[in-house]
């Protein structure tokens, strides 16, 4: 029995949000899922299926803790065998990228298909050379493949007949390739459809995917970790980690692991209808957050805060100080961020809601009356009749009706003080 640890997508040397600290994080999270599971694990190799960088420019800091972990990983004599993604891959028409670079330095296998004018062939792993498109290790045989972008689902044909030609009995099958699939994304973006990714199946038992960062399995041979930490907000709530797979000569057991070191993030949603000024808006998202928020123990990560605001404005959304607001939030719950969307209805724009090409004069008109009476919290559960009698008054006024007409009118309306 062999084992393993999948990796994908750790994007060393990202920048979110302006901060130093989150770009720690990732590499909070690449060290402490190395010592948990891959050196106390004592895994015969890991893999990394692409973006292990998050940009092909590199800077020292990120490469600093590129070298870190896998120092520490060659000390344990773990080799780490890796392909490109789109994040970290040479340039077209480039030679050179980072990955080849640790990989020439003997940090890390980089595996590449070789494609010419014959077409892709891969090479076994040439140790003197530093360069090849499979290794054999711990009775496996693994395959690398690039980053093909929108046109991989035509480099499987000819991939597909290479991996026929080097299948060797005794050793498993394994695969890396940094791709989407169809059916796990949240955005509309062409992507790979699983029936083409079932054309590997009958040369590769575990094919290790990276670039989605959220994990899927799909019948029990193909397997996308996701990202170890959340590149964004939204990403946070993506079930993610690192796979730690053993496997024989038959078959494997694949284990996700999310039980390592990770920022917290909140998220927090306030909705300002209803309330007549800005500062009762903020008093009121102060005591939900009182409410909702707990305390930050010692020893602890501070989170990161995230707070929309929703709904439709009764004020000027002049009069929301946004940044006093963030500031303060900050002082009084000590996050390490706080993040203020405002996803508002302004009041001066909310007049737009429904409006269309084909909507009436009259009908616009009774809208805009009606929105500026909203405006106003006295008036607000009025609003209807009074822009009805309103637009009566106008009506009347330019009739050349008399003013004493118009005063009669309105006084008969009085009723919808009471």
């Amino acid at each position: 029995m062999a084992r393993f640890l999948h990796l994908a997508d750790i994007h060393l040397g990202i920048r979110r949000y302006r901060s130093e600290e989150r770009t720690r994080d990732f590499f909070y999270a690449w060290q402490d899922v190395l010592e948990r599971y891959a050196i106390r694990e004592k895994v015969d190799f890991v893999l990394i299926a692409g973006d292990f960088f998050d940009a092909r420019k590199v800077e020292p800091q990120a490469m600093n803790h590129a070298i870190a972990g896998l120092e520490r990983l060659r000390s344990a004599g773990i080799p780490v065998v890796a392909i490109e993604g789109n994040h970290d891959c040479r340039e077209a028409g480039s030679s050179f990228s980072w990955l080849r670079s640790l990989s020439q330095w003997g940090f890390m296998h980089l595996l590449e298909p070789v494609y010419g004018e014959g077409g892709v062939s891969l090479h076994p792993w040439n140790e003197r050379e530093r360069r090849g498109s499979y290794i054999d290790l711990a009775g496996a045989r693994i395959f690398g493949s690039l980053w093909y972008g929108s046109t991989v689902g035509q480099a499987l044909g000819s991939l597909v007949e290479a991996l026929r030609e080097h299948h060797q009995e005794g050793l498993y099958p394994i695969m890396m390739l940094h791709t989407d699939v169809e059916g796990q994304l949240n955005r509309p973006i062409p992507a790979l459809p699983v029936a083409r990714l079932d054309e590997l199946r009958s040369h590769i038992r575990y094919l290790a995917l990276g670039h989605t960062h959220k994990k899927f399995e799909i019948d029990g041979w193909v397997y996308n970790p996701g990202s170890l930490e959340a590149c964004n907000v939204d990403e946070y709530f993506n079930e993610r980690g690192a796979y730690l797979v053993d496997f024989d000569g038959e078959s494997h057991r694949a284990e996700l692991k999310r039980d390592y070191q990770q920022r917290p993030i909140i998220r927090q949603s306030f909705d300002v209808g209803g309330y007549e000024s800005a500062p009762k808006i903020y008093e009121e998202l102060l005591a939900q957050l009182d409410r909702e928020m707990v305390s930050v123990k010692e020893g602890e990560m501070a989170p990161v805060l995230e707070i929309t605001l929703r709904g439709q404005l009764g004020v000027s959304a002049s009069s929301l100080e946004l940044n006093r607001y963030r500031e303060e939030i900050r002082d009084k719950f000590t996050p390490l961020l706080v993040i203020l969307r405002n996803q508002t209805l302004p009041v001066e724009l909310a007049v737009g809601l429904g409006l269309t090409e084909q909507t009436s004069r009259a009908e616009r008109e009774r809208r805009v009356i009606e929105d500026l009476l909203t405006r106003e919290i006295r008036y607000r559960d009025h609003a209807s009749s009074l822009a009805t009698l309103i637009l009566e008054a106008k009506r009347l006024a330019l009739s050349s009706e008399a003013p004493e007409r118009i005063l009669d009118l309105i006084g008969q309306q009085e009723a919808w003080n009471e």
